[in-house]
Order: structure tokens, then C-alpha cells, then sequence
């Protein structure tokens, strides 16, 4: 065995993956990053903001200050803040014997909303995770699985072509042979591309994938309807007019009418509101991004793997309408491209395809490591031309 042979054998043995027979991708990334973001953003601001609302509230007591009149005890005192808290009602005279209320119950339920709007962005998390995520996983699976078997078998393949070929006392024969398993396409493997192929006519993964943004465009524009209509209108107001002249009361000449109070947790109302708006502005631009990512094919990871073997999703055009889930697929794909081994292969391969002057002869992994275990990736020209001389 020469030397090259040798060191030929020793580069295809290296260009070999290892098999992976161990822990099937316990790191598997079933989230795109941009969408772990908009969840940590959606559900953790909202509990964030929560647990200030909270220690407001257990550092400075209570959230009002009512003026009661000098003659109330401490006791009374206590009792107007109490009740003036409970009911949260202003009360303003609109004219002679006209008493207008409004009632200020946003500021009470600062941080149940806050709580019920975390659960509610977290609802399209859930749809996922249930709908959409064991089937993925499967499908990123198996896809890894076969791009890396893939490559495997193209490298595979030329070793055992190397091996023919050093075996073989007679040129003329290999190269026969060698033209004869390209005509009839014994190097493919096409149960990958055809599985792919599949998948551009299901719409299982896209459609929850739709439905779980535009769920979350859905909440966020109720959330700004919330804050709207319901902050908004108490937003500026610090003080109200509270009548406890209720009940055992109603009759007591002593008390007064209407007692002011003072919202002394305005300023964490006013903070909270517009954090929550600030939020979920940035979060929209975000989440439409998201959608229209599925408008578009992930072409560059898509000619990489077309070095494989009846791997041509691109050259052939068979892709259509992105809208489906070979588009998802692909998207995870990428996200999870520290899994797939032969990316960086294959990558290299490509940039050295596109250097080398031999362009027209390389189309398959199986053609470019065959150019460099040392045999041509065709009949060489000397060959061609002394068949045609035998055979005029």
C-alpha cells in the first residue's frame, strides 16, 4: 500500500463522524431564541412589576392617607383609611343635591392584573409546549439523525471507492463502473429529501406557530384596551373624596360628609402602567418579526446540505409557499446547529468547492473527497481519450 493511499485513508477516517449511540440530544432546543425572549419579556415583566406593587404595599402600609378630622382617635382614624380603601369610591357633586361616583379599583387590583396577565401570556407558551413540541422533537430527531448518517455514508462511500480502486489492476473497469453507479443514482439516498418533501405539505407545526404569536399580538392588544380604559382614567388622580357615612354612620351629625384621601401608592401605579406599555410596545415589533421569518426560506443552510446526495430541495426547485413545516423545521434546525456535526463539514467543503478550479466536476461531498483522497471525480482525460481512440 503507498503512502498516499495511506494518508488517504487516515483523511476519510477523520472526516468521519462520531456515532452517536449515547443520550439522544438531551440539549435539544425547542424554542427559537427570539421566542425564549418575548416569554421571559412577557410572562417575567408582569410578575416582576407584581412583587413591586407588593413591597410597596408591605413597606409604607397602607396604600391611602385620609385626612380625618382632629376630633377622630387613632382608632377612628384607622377605620376611615380602612374603609375608604374598601370601597375606593369618588365622590364628586356635580350640582345642588347631585353626587357623582367614581370608582377607583384599578389601583386595588394592581397586582391580581399584573398576576392574570402573566397567565395569560403564558397561555400560547403552554399551546406550544403541549401542541407542537413532541412532534418536533421527533422531527428534529430523525432530521439530525439522517444529515449526519448522510455525510457518514458519503464519506463512507469513497473510502470503499478508494479501496476498489486500489484493488482494481484495470482503470478502464472502475471508471465503467464508477459512470454506471452515477447514471443509475446508486450514491443517493433520497428517504431525507423525501421526508422533507413531506413536510412542505403538513401544516401541523406552522399553524400552532401562528396561532401561538398572534395569540400573543391578540393579549398584548388587550392588555393596552386594559390600560386604556381602565388606568388611564385614574391615572392622574392623587386625591378623592370618600364618604363613610354608611350604615351605623349614616346618622351621625359628627361625621363629615365626604373625607379627602391621598392615593399614596399613585407613583407605583403610574410607574407599573407605563413599564407595562413600554414593555409590550417593544415586544410587538419582536413577535412580527417572528411571524415573518416564516415568509422566507433559510436557503443558505439549505445549500449547504445540498454537498448530500439527493439533497436538492434548491437545485431542483421544489420549494414553494414557505408557509409549512419544513420552514419551522428549518428555523430549529439553525437554532440548534451546535447539534449538527456535519454543518461545519459541510461548510468547509462548500468554501473549498467554491475555490478550487475545478468547479464544473464537483457537485456532492462524495465528488469533492474523492478530488482529495487522490482520485479524479471523473474519468480522467487520458482515459477518455484512449477508449474513444479504441473505439472510433
Amino acid at each position: 500500500m503507498s503512502l498516499a493511499h495511506t494518508a488517504a485513508e487516515y483523511m476519510l477516517s477523520d472526516a468521519l463522524l462520531p456515532d452517536r449511540r449515547g443520550p439522544r440530544l438531551k440539549g435539544l432546543r425547542l424554542e427559537l431564541p427570539l421566542d425564549r425572549i418575548v416569554k421571559f419579556v412577557a410572562v417575567g415583566s408582569p410578575l416582576l412589576l407584581m412583587s413591586l406593587a407588593f413591597a410597596q404595599e408591605f413597606s409604607s402600609g397602607s396604600p391611602i392617607s385620609c385626612f380625618s378630622p382632629s376630633n377622630f382617635s387613632i382608632r377612628q382614624a384607622a377605620y376611615v383609611d380602612s374603609s375608604c380603601w374598601d370601597s375606593l369610591l369618588h365622590h364628586k357633586q356635580d350640582g345642588p343635591g347631585q353626587d357623582k361616583m367614581k370608582s377607583l379599583w384599578p389601583h386595588k387590583a394592581l397586582p391580581y392584573s399584573l398576576l392574570a396577565l402573566a397567565l395569560l401570556m403564558y397561555l400560547p407558551v403552554l399551546l406550544w409546549q403541549y401542541a407542537a413540541v413532541p412532534a418536533l422533537s421527533s422531527d428534529l430527531l430523525f432530521i439530525i439523525s439522517e444529515l449526519d448518517k448522510s455525510y457518514n455514508r458519503s464519506i463512507r462511500l469513497v473510502q470503499h471507492m478508494l479501496k476498489i480502486r486500489q484493488k482494481s489492476s484495470d482503470p478502464y473497469v472502475f471508471w465503467d463502473e464508477l459512470e454506471k453507479a452515477r447514471k443509475e443514482r446508486y450514491f443517493e439516498f433520497p428517504l431525507l429529501e423525501r421526508y422533507l418533501a413531506c413536510k412542505q405539505r403538513s401544516h401541523s407545526l406552522v399553524a400552532t406557530y401562528l396561532l401561538r404569536n398572534s395569540l400573543l399580538l391578540i393579549f398584548t392588544s388587550a392588555t393596552y384596551l386594559y390600560l386604556g380604559h381602565f388606568h388611564l382614567d385614574v391615572f392622574f388622580q392623587e386625591e378623592f373624596s370618600c364618604s363613610i357615612k354608611t350604615g351605623l354612620l349614616s346618622d351621625e351629625t359628627h361625621v363629615p360628609n365626604l373625607i379627602t384621601c391621598r392615593l399614596t401608592s399613585l407613583s407605583i401605579f403610574q410607574i407599573v402602567s407605563l413599564s407595562s406599555v413600554a414593555i409590550y410596545t417593544i415586544l410587538v415589533p419582536v413577535i412580527i418579526y417572528n411571524l415573518t421569518r416564516l415568509c422566507r426560506w433559510d436557503k443558505r443552510l439549505l445549500s449547504v446540505y445540498e454537498m448530500l446526495p439527493a439533497f436538492d430541495l434548491l437545485s431542483r426547485k421544489m420549494l414553494g409557499c414557505p408557509i409549512n413545516d419544513l420552514n419551522v423545521i428549518l428555523l430549529f434546525l439553525r437554532a440548534n446547529i451546535s447539534e449538527l456535526i456535519s454543518f461545519s463539514w459541510l461548510s468547509v467543503l462548500c468554501v473549498l468547492k467554491d475555490t478550487t478550479t475545478q468547479k464544473h466536476n464537483i457537485d456532492t461531498v462524495v465528488d469533492f473527497m474523492t478530488l482529495l483522497a487522490g482520485l479524479e471525480p471523473s474519468k480522467p482525460k487520458h482515459l477518455t481519450n484512449s477508449a474513444c481512440d479504441e473505439h472510433p
